[in-house]
């Protein structure tokens, strides 16, 4: 067998590949930003590869991957599957896979603590590929961090030059791909695949929430195509009144655009979520549901509160709506997108939000066509040409 050591030429979507006492760590934001956070959860968030994806071209029939996957177990709630590991030849799923052993992070959602213990190393392995030369790429899980160890083939591999247009989207959980099945049935990772673009996903659960420094980490990033999707986190997290949210988008825009001066910039708004349309965070768990073992969540503030400031989903959106339109009058390749066309009213009905909160596969699915149709399709900002 070979072994390939993994470098950044062999990885598409991360921005940082950190050495790590067992291998190598990707992330998806760089170290200066990561020095400037302390949020935990945004630091677990970054560090799971969403959209991050190991490309090579070989003629090998086996192709083994080891590494540590980070796990995380949640007091109280039923065990969640490991995270998969998806092969993909020449364009197609050609397989799935997850390693055993890694660590284990055990946290309680009541407290708010968290526990890690370590674990050995494991091996996904797929075997019985073409004996052809053939594109392969290794999408690396989005839902927990995995620190790679070694790349092994039966026949040695190459780097893959980047092919299509690069699309840089940041966004929260859902963008991440909470309650997505495998890391290519996320949502960017769909409309990437169907609209040919290259993508780097900077969705962090939770982490949409204006930070300068992931503005500086999108304006610093080589991209062709941009799109922030903004709204849910600052909702749910109760993190600033409206007289703080409009400067807010005003600096995260500027700062991108110092870096990305004529891209063609999309502002999407949320996606339709009933419990915080009209109600204002913070959001929480539902005690209720998890003690029956289930994970769901709820608006706990008073939709009276909107006359102190207190923001809701309809209320950023009208403001998203209106910053960009003030905007568009010196940047006419900054455009907005109200995120209830791509998920509205009439799909919560048809493919609603398991939790309350978050799409499950078949709403990553409908979610992916309608972004790649009003964004990438017809007169839309993405559309090629």
């Amino acid at each position: 067998m070979h072994t390939t050591p993994i470098t950044t030429g062999l990885l598409r979507g991360a921005l940082e590949l950190e050495r790590t006492a067992r291998g190598v760590l990707p992330h998806r934001l760089p170290a200066r930003a990561r020095a400037q956070n302390s949020d935990p959860r945004l630091a677990m968030a970054e560090s799971q590869p969403s959209g991050v994806r190991l490309v090579f071209r070989t003629s090998a029939t086996v192709v083994e991957l080891e590494s540590v996957p980070s796990r995380m177990v949640y007091t109280g709630a039923p065990p969640r599957p490991p995270g998969l590991y998806d092969l993909v030849v020449d364009g197609r799923l050609a397989g799935q896979g997850s390693p055993d052993g890694g660590d284990t992070l055990t946290i309680d959602m009541a407290t708010g603590t968290a526990e890690k213990r370590e674990g050995p190393s494991g091996t996904v392995r797929f075997a019985g590929l073409p004996a052809r030369a053939k594109d392969v790429e290794i999408w690396l899980p989005h839902n927990e961090t995995a620190e790679l160890v070694a790349l092994r083939t039966d026949a040695p591999v190459e780097p893959v030059p980047a092919r299509g247009r690069v699309w840089l989207h940041h966004g929260s959980s859902i963008s991440q791909g909470s309650n997505a099945v495998s890391p290519t049935g996320i949502w960017p990772a769909l409309t990437a695949a169907a609209t040919g673009v290259e993508l780097i996903n900077l969705g962090f659960g939770g982490n949409a929430l204006l930070d300068p420094f992931t503005a500086r980490a999108l304006r610093d990033t080589p991209a062709d195509l941009i799109s922030v999707k903004l709204g849910i986190n600052v909702v749910n997290a109760d993190l600033m009144r409206l007289r703080a949210f409009a400067p807010a988008v005003h600096g995260f825009l500027d700062t991108i655009r110092e870096g990305h001066p004529t891209t063609p910039l999309l502002v999407v708004s949320a996606l339709y979520c009933p419990i915080h349309e009209d109600t204002p965070g913070p959001g929480a768990f539902d005690e209720e549901a998890l003690s029956a073992g289930e994970i769901r969540f709820r608006a706990t503030g008073d939709p009276a509160e909107r006359a102190a400031g207190k923001l809701t989903l309809r209320v950023v959106r009208d403001e998203l709506a209106r910053v960009v339109a003030q905007r568009r009058a010196d940047d006419p390749e900054l455009h907005y997108l109200d995120g209830r066309e791509v998920y509205g009213e009439a799909d919560f009905a048809e493919v609603p939000l398991p939790d309350r909160l978050h799409p499950d596969a078949a709403g990553h699915s409908r979610i992916a066509e309608r972004f790649a149709k009003l964004a990438f399709a017809g007169t839309g900002p993405f559309a090629a040409g």
